[in-house]
């Protein structure tokens, strides 16, 4: 009875201590005081204000750097902006900038490129409204002058350049007018009548196929025999630009190509025609596969020009001749 009356005063005790130790504070969970527990959240509490303090006083140093630098700033991103637009600037299209280097007006500038005659390096400038480096320096070929080899009371013969629409040489004339035309790319012989009468007589003479027209052409490829082109022309107007074509709806037209001279793939023919169809040479050379060099729009390659040349003209027993220039000298 002893013993067990001893172990019932030790459980009483035990009770007695908890009961205590709960009074004090204790922490039955993580077996710290309240005391200790408190202390350590009063220590985080203060870690963590510092470092919203250090927090705020690094920002509070960005913004003073930002107001003492806001002048430099300003100006550099200003300068930014101008680079950018100063880059968007450097273009501009091609015929103002050979108005500019000229000193002509942007019409004549625009002009000097659609008749080929305008240059970067090597490489002919192909559209007038193409953008390009305002630093490009550009080359312009001069158009020769205008030549006449004969005249009299009735008709003016002129040596036409190339580039030059046949209308623009007969402004150079004003008591005559066309008798014939020539492309603006052709060169040659070209002529002009001053009296009404005579210019009759000598239209009969074409329409009668009674004229002689020999021509001077550089094709591409080897040509080696004489050929005898027979086949209709079809002429129309795309884009306010004459366009033809081999076509059965065309009128009759007949082109004689006699081999001159041949150097590596290309060759120099002499082109003899009885009408004067509407680009009727160079249609034709096109249609058996020999397009003239330079002559784009039919299949030739680029060059500085068309190399078609209008060498010599027999009209009423009086033949006009002219040489072809020296570009159609062909290199061995």
């Amino acid at each position: 009875m002893a013993k067990i009356k001893k172990r019932k005063d030790i459980k009483k005790a035990s009770k007695a201590t908890k009961a205590k130790t709960r009074k004090r504070g204790g922490n039955s969970r993580s077996g710290k005081p309240l005391v200790v527990r408190q202390f350590e959240d009063d220590q985080k509490k203060k870690k963590q204000e510092r470092k919203e303090q250090a927090r705020d006083a690094k920002n509070q140093r960005v913004d003073v750097l930002g107001e003492e630098f806001s002048e430099e700033i300003a100006a550099l991103e200003s300068t930014e902006q101008s680079e950018v637009k100063k880059k968007e600037s450097t273009k501009d299209k091609a015929y103002k900038l050979v108005a500019l280097q000229e000193g002509i007006s942007n019409s004549q500038a625009k002009s000097l490129i659609d008749r080929g005659l305008v240059y970067v390096g090597p490489k002919k400038v192909m559209i007038a409204r193409a953008d390009i480096d305002t630093r490009t320096a550009f080359k312009v070929t001069e158009i020769e002058k205008i030549k006449p080899i004969f005249e009299n009371h009735y008709l003016i013969v002129v040596n036409k350049p190339a580039y030059l629409n046949s209308e623009e040489v007969e402004m150079q004339f004003p008591n005559a007018a066309l008798l014939h035309r020539l492309d603006r790319e052709t060169s040659g012989v070209l002529i002009l009548v001053k009296d009404e009468d005579f210019r009759e007589k000598c239209i009969a003479e074409f329409k009668a196929k009674k004229v002689y027209k020999e021509y001077v052409a550089v094709v591409e490829g080897k040509f080696i025999e004489e050929v005898e082109i027979d086949k209709p022309i079809f002429t129309e107007k795309l884009n306010n630009k004459a366009i033809s074509r081999v076509s059965k709806q065309g009128k009759p037209s007949h082109t004689t190509v006699t081999p001159l001279e041949v150097s590596g793939r290309i060759s120099k023919v002499k082109v003899v025609i009885d009408e004067g169809r509407t680009h009727q040479i160079r249609v034709h050379l096109k249609s058996i596969d020999f397009p003239i060099v330079g002559d784009e729009l039919y299949g030739g390659r680029r060059s500085k020009r068309v190399m078609l040349h209008a060498k010599k003209v027999i009209l009423l027993g009086k033949t006009y001749e002219i040489e072809e220039p020296k570009e159609f000298k062909l290199q061995h």
